[in-house]
């Protein structure tokens, strides 16, 4: 049986310096801060982290850079889906030689393969690799939702053992809480669905906020798991305009700039994203110190 990844994982920035290179000893304090800070593991290589405009040499040091600082100390989760099966094989084992505690798998984007094909997808990525497995479901980015019919199936091979659900469908989260297997796990994708959907039976989330409300974030879950659903519903509403700003652009650009506001410099993302504009900066920097985060 396969232990959870935890309750609270944040899927990590990559800090740029001012060239736009990695900044790798940001990424050492990054990580670490993050794990101080209250989370269980770290989500490496997501959307969140810009791996689309990540080289094959920089995306395996990133690894080897967040396993070396936290790999004791939290799981380190490494995000080498993409649209094609071979590629993802390939980047699995080497984060697997790395030595990180799981892999993320993204429904494959831009190709739309149908249900079956998705099946026989994360099959071949699952079965090369000893490690367990987080599907990854985000619709509105891959133009493709995994169907909790084919997630059933799959839940049935060993290490595929949780998902991270951002499709926004609470129906089909509670289709997925069926799932009779006692070592699957459904994480939000979605920081302001956390709440409702451990009420159907979650683990937790895979979080942005998670940047700068963690130790905010891990008191709502703990409270709710320790059988206080209205004191997680108080620190909940607290959370909302949080939520809300960290993505009032597309992400990641809000948050690193909600990293900066309050008092670490992860760089500016790569293009094509840009740093976020200033009458937004003002409203998450108004945001933040409402919320008494800064």
């Amino acid at each position: 049986m396969y232990e959870s990844f935890g309750n609270l994982l944040t899927a990590m920035v990559t800090p740029f310096d001012e060239n736009l290179e990695v900044n790798y000893e940001k990424v050492k304090e990054l990580s670490n801060k993050l794990v101080e800070e209250g989370n269980d593991g770290l989500v490496v290589l997501g959307t969140t982290g810009e791996v689309p405009t990540l080289s094959s040499e920089e995306k395996l040091e990133i690894l080897r850079t967040v396993v070396n600082k936290v790999g004791d100390r939290a799981n380190v989760i490494a995000g080498t889906g993409s649209y094609s099966t071979s590629e993802s094989i390939k980047l699995s084992q080497e984060a697997e030689k790395i030595g990180v505690d799981g892999i993320m798998l993204v429904v494959p984007y831009y190709n739309k393969p149908p249900q079956y094909a998705l099946y026989n997808h994360f099959k071949e990525v699952a079965e090369s690799v000893d490690l367990p497995v987080m599907i990854y479901n985000v619709p509105s980015r891959t133009s493709r939702n995994i169907e909790p019919e084919t997630v059933k199936e799959l839940a049935k091979i060993k290490n595929i053992i949780a998902i991270k659900e951002a499709s926004g469908d609470l129906g089909q989260v509670a289709e997925l809480s069926l799932i009779e297997k006692e070592d699957f796990y459904i994480y939000s994708g979605d920081d302001m669905l956390t709440l409702p959907l451990m009420s159907l039976g979650g683990e937790g989330v895979v979080s942005v906020a998670g940047h700068v409300a963690a130790k905010e974030i891990k008191e709502m879950i703990t409270q709710f798991k320790n059988g206080n659903p209205e004191k997680a519903k108080e620190l909940n509403r607290k959370l909302i305009p949080v939520y809300n700003a960290i993505f009032i652009d597309t992400n990641p650009i809000p948050v690193k700039e909600a990293l900066k506001i309050t008092g670490f410099d992860p760089g500016d993302p790569r293009p094509p994203l840009y740093k976020l504009k200033t009458d937004k900066k003002e409203k998450l920097a108004k945001v933040l110190k409402e919320a008494g985060l800064v």
